[in-house]
């Protein structure tokens, strides 16, 4: 008998192994180091005959589980990091369970159920019904969908199509930005609009919003061309915000495509305190949105939203004979690069099922109110400088030394997190290199502050010794 028949036969047991070592995890996260020492994987011949899953299973468990760090734990604060609430990860398990390839409609309703929760994610995120949205593996991944179609309705002013015809006989495409996340250029790069195509506006001052009236002088000495907006809905180290509805405005003066990126600043959407600061989202063309950030779902997911599904299809439709796809009702393959997809929308439906908006919430304003609580405490420290205002969930503060570089705050993050107690991530915000604590997880509480609070401190500490 094969090892994966008796693995079949045995598969109840494997998965009661298999819960025990999870729930084992789990339940220990806040008593984990939060990262664990990078080590190599030796080279290893591969087996003949195999062990089986029991026997492998206990393999990793005894070798390799230590070494993985426990970035879904609660003071996990580097780049923004949501864990998995409870009921996403039952969905995530049942997405392996029943194995369903997300690529059409027709065969199941798994792609009915994708729908659904995109609806029900349009109503907690506070987006128009006409948008229309798809889930794909990342904010890269929705940034890279957004520009695409942004690059086909460029395309068709000129009278051409980039997906049939490419970018050969139209003119550069200017992509506009004020603080652009590194996925954005990632994705100008993709698509073959190149790096160089972004220009920059200046920002408000000791700010990363866009200056809105050097924007409108921009649009106004290019108003004989199409250009491509692209508007901040949180960045990436000061959680600030474009005025959207000022740039809404502009949209009805100015002929451009307009780019949301609200990876994880959307959620403000969540709160009756915080919802004012994405008012204007939906003046978008394209909005882009993580939820293996702030939704707290596990990797990978997130989601595009649109109001131009047709340049979407343009763009992606995989119109093979064989695959059955109707452009008028296009099939999953027709909406992103992938032509195969997993279920992506369980783990969202479950959680979003679980614990509604109530529950959403309280997740978000948790998390704010922590990232202000160690703000202030930065705040009244001699050793630190708070960089920026707390404005949602991201904390942004230097050493307060007076030569200050970044080789001596790398230094300290490393002193930081070697500690094992709380794992931060190095910036730089207006020159000055900083670090970024970012709240993201259901799972952090005020005992967490006081532990990460206390790091901090015996770390600074250990830094000033060392550097007199």
């Amino acid at each position: 008998m094969t090892n994966m028949k008796q693995d079949q036969e045995n598969i109840e047991t494997i998965l009661t192994d298999v819960v025990h070592h999870a729930a084992k995890f789990f339940t220990s996260l806040e008593e984990r180091a939060v990262t664990s020492q990078a080590y190599n994987v030796p080279a290893s011949t591969l087996p003949e005959v195999g062990h089986g899953a029991q026997s492998i299973l206990q393999y990793f468990s005894q070798h390799y589980a230590e070494g993985l760090s426990a970035s879904a734990g609660s003071r996990y604060l580097g780049f923004v990091t949501g864990g998995a609430t409870p009921a996403s990860i039952v969905g995530d398990w049942l997405v392996s369970i029943y194995d369903q390839n997300l690529s059409n409609t027709q065969d199941s309703v798994a792609g009915s159920m994708e729908l659904a929760t995109i609806d029900m994610l349009k109503d907690l995120l506070l987006v128009s019904e006409d948008f229309q949205g798809t889930f794909v593996s990342g904010a890269t991944m929705a940034n890279f969908v957004g520009l695409a179609q942004a690059r086909e309705w460029v395309a068709q002013y000129y009278g051409k199509s980039t997906a049939m015809d490419g970018l050969y006989d139209i003119p550069p495409i200017k992509i506009v930005s004020g603080t652009p996340h590194s996925s954005i250029v990632k994705a100008t790069s993709m698509l073959g609009i190149g790096r160089k195509s972004i220009h920059l506006i200046p920002c408000q001052e000791q700010r990363e919003a866009i200056d809105i009236a050097k924007l409108q002088q921009f649009l106004e000495d290019n108003q004989q061309e199409p250009c491509v907006v692209v508007a901040n809905a949180g960045t990436v180290n000061t959680v600030d915000f474009d005025d959207l509805l000022a740039i809404g405005k502009l949209k009805k003066r100015y002929n451009f495509w307009l780019h949301v990126d609200a990876a994880f600043g959307g959620f403000a959407a969540c709160s009756q305190k915080y919802h004012h600061l994405v008012e204007g989202i939906n003046h978008a063309d394209s909005i882009t949105i993580d939820a293996h950030k702030w939704l707290n779902v596990p990797y990978d997911a997130a989601m595009q939203f649109t109001r131009h599904q047709s340049l979407q299809v343009a763009v992606f439709q995989n119109n093979a004979a064989y695959l059955g796809s109707s452009l008028e009702n296009p099939n999953f393959s027709d909406l992103t690069p992938e032509n195969s997809r997993r279920f992506r929308a369980l783990p969202a439906w479950f959680s979003l099922q679980a614990y509604g908006k109530k529950g959403y919430q309280q997740l978000i304003e948790q998390n704010i109110l922590l990232a202000q609580q160690l703000g202030q405490k930065i705040e009244q420290s001699d050793q630190f400088t708070l960089l920026a205002p707390v404005r949602l969930n991201v904390v942004c503060f230097a050493i307060n030394h007076e030569a200050l570089t970044a080789e001596m705050s790398k230094q300290f993050l490393t002193t930081l997190n070697q500690q094992g107690k709380v794992f931060m991530t190095p910036t730089v915000y207006q020159g000055v290199p900083a670090i970024r604590a970012a709240f993201s997880n259901w799972r952090t509480t005020t005992e967490d502050l006081t532990i990460i609070w206390e790091a901090l401190t015996t770390a600074i500490q250990s830094f000033f010794r060392e550097s007199l």
